[in-house]
């Protein structure tokens, strides 16, 4: 997110238990400490969408007749299969489609985060890893999820290998979170760094997913169909892990496969938006200048199929059985979590308010104002998918522990020039909202975790928190409004507690958002 702070003398304590070890996730429930049952459901989450399963569950392949089924669609293959990928998922993606399609794949280029290939090999996750003589060739690079010059040479050949295809031939595209970054082509004259610059001016600035996308899709040779056309007269199938909102196609990656409906105007409505439209680089204003006699038409992108294989929905809905195997009364709120980052912790914090005091004897039930509060603050939030009311039907007839999910995507409108990510800013804040009230004879925790496992430019995926952490950061001299005024998030966790609160999965070799987990139990 941000520049690193001079980094405070703190040592973090390891985690509670090894996550994404392979082990069994779901054990007897007595006893055990509300954040490890956290931390095992988030690593639910996160099992429920790994590469490997997933793509499997959508290719079959018939080695008799070559006849390749992708959900209801058939491919013949006579060793002429090209593969391409790219996202923080596709390494694992491809490792699987290689074993799956065996010889019809005749090669294959993807782009993979910087460092990968050596987490996989450290966590012991050969299934993540290609065989040694493998037909497809890896390039790393977007270290921190920023492009850069390794991820434009791996771009470049997948370009490359994209124009060289016939109609006799068949692309796998292999797409997953990240594939923006891993897949920069900027149009000339644009360079990497003038089109890095603008991602990061509008990201600083609170712009959403959508609207990055369209201004990179409006600079790229690649993005917003770019692929798709570089790829004709062959045949395409894309295989799509959903790390944004509502899983819309021409979004993800930026949509390489998708023909993009967005056009100049959009771009410039967006830059006004932000208060960048003067400051842009004469390059980029050329490029804006030619795109509308340029467009993507609908047409090229007739012979792709786009399919999703894994999104957010998926996990939760995991994770929403691992809390009831352990004795919860579980319901997904909403897959679609997004808007400021300090409105999100609002609602969260009234939540778990008003849900706890419908766990708790009458004496202590919320006010009627504060459920208000929070159905009015729902309503800004404009969340399309949002269950706010059966979830506090459960609550009301739970008469024992609750767990609330969800999942998305908040934005952080960056103050400072702290480190963190957004689900360590979300869970700070969630934290201290849960201490502006008493919380009772209930026990709360809040947990935020990218299903990546990395949350910015940091090492942890996230942070849990309970109520009593603002006062139990006093009590350390750590200020948590100091912190969030300066947008420094994981230095806090670092330091509280000696950061035991961090969230610490390693690279995941998966990515579809964030998950939230509010768990509420009686005492």
């Amino acid at each position: 997110m941000a520049a690193v702070l001079q980094v405070l003398p703190c040592v973090a304590r390891a985690p509670l238990r090894p996550l994404l070890s392979g082990g069994p996730v779901v054990r007897q429930a007595s006893g055990m400490a509300l954040a490890e049952q956290a931390q095992q459901l988030f690593e639910s989450t996160v099992g429920a969408v790994l590469p490997g399963p997933m793509l499997h569950r959508a290719l079959s392949l018939d080695p008799g007749s070559g006849l390749l089924k992708v959900r209801d669609r058939s491919f013949q293959l006579r060793q002429n299969l090209h593969l391409v990928g790219f996202g923080k998922a596709v390494l694992g993606m491809a490792a699987a489609a290689e074993e799956l399609l065996g010889q019809h794949l005749v090669q294959g280029v993807i782009s993979v985060p910087k460092g990968i290939r050596a987490a996989m090999e450290r966590a012991g996750k050969q299934e993540m890893l290609l065989k040694p003589h493998s037909r497809v060739q890896v390039f790393e690079g977007a270290e921190d999820n920023l492009p850069d010059r390794d991820a434009l040479r791996a771009a470049l050949a997948i370009r490359q290998l994209a124009e060289g295809l016939t109609a006799d031939d068949l692309l796998l595209v292999l797409i997953s979170g990240g594939g923006s970054a891993l897949l920069p082509a900027p149009i000339p004259p644009v360079t990497l760094e003038e089109k890095q610059t603008l991602t990061k001016l509008l990201a600083a600035r609170g712009a959403n997913i959508q609207e990055l996308n369209t201004i990179r899709k409006a600079l790229s040779q690649l993005k917003g169909g770019g692929l798709a056309q570089a790829a004709y007269p062959a045949q395409v199938v894309s295989l799509i892990l959903s790390d944004v909102v509502g899983d819309p196609v021409e979004v993800i990656a930026s949509g390489p496969t998708v023909a993009s409906v967005h056009n100049v105007q959009d771009c410039l409505h967006i830059l006004n938006r932000y208060g960048l439209r003067a400051a842009l680089p004469r390059s980029v204003k050329t490029v804006l200048a030619r795109a509308d006699s340029d467009p993507h038409g609908p047409h090229t992108c007739g012979h792709v199929l786009n399919v999703i294989i894994g999104s957010n929905a998926l996990a939760l809905a995991e994770a929403q059985r691992r809390a009831e195997a352990l004795g919860y009364r579980a319901v997904v709120l909403s897959a679609a979590i997004q808007g400021d980052v300090k409105s999100v912790a609002r609602f969260y914090g009234l939540l778990a308010q008003v849900a706890g005091a419908h766990l708790t004897p009458p004496g202590t039930a919320a006010s009627m104002e504060q459920e208000e509060q929070l159905h009015e603050l729902a309503a800004e939030l404009q969340l399309p998918d949002l269950r706010l009311k059966e979830a506090l039907e459960t609550v009301v007839g739970a008469g024992g522990p609750v767990c609330l999910l969800a999942g998305g995507e908040p934005t952080v409108q960056l103050q400072g020039s702290g480190k963190g990510g957004r689900n360590q800013e979300l869970a700070l804040r969630v934290g201290a909202e849960l201490g502006r009230w008493p919380p009772g004879p209930v026990d709360v925790l809040f947990l935020s975790g990218g299903t990546d496992g990395q949350d910015g430019p940091t090492e942890a995926a996230g942070a849990w928190v309970v109520p009593e952490l603002a006062s139990q950061a006093a009590a350390e001299g750590l200020d948590v409004a100091s912190f969030l005024s300066r947008s420094d998030s994981h230095t806090f966790f670092r330091c509280f507690r000696g950061g035991m609160h961090l969230l610490h999965t390693g690279l995941t070799g998966t990515n579809v958002m964030d998950a939230h987990l509010l768990l509420l139990r009686p005492r």
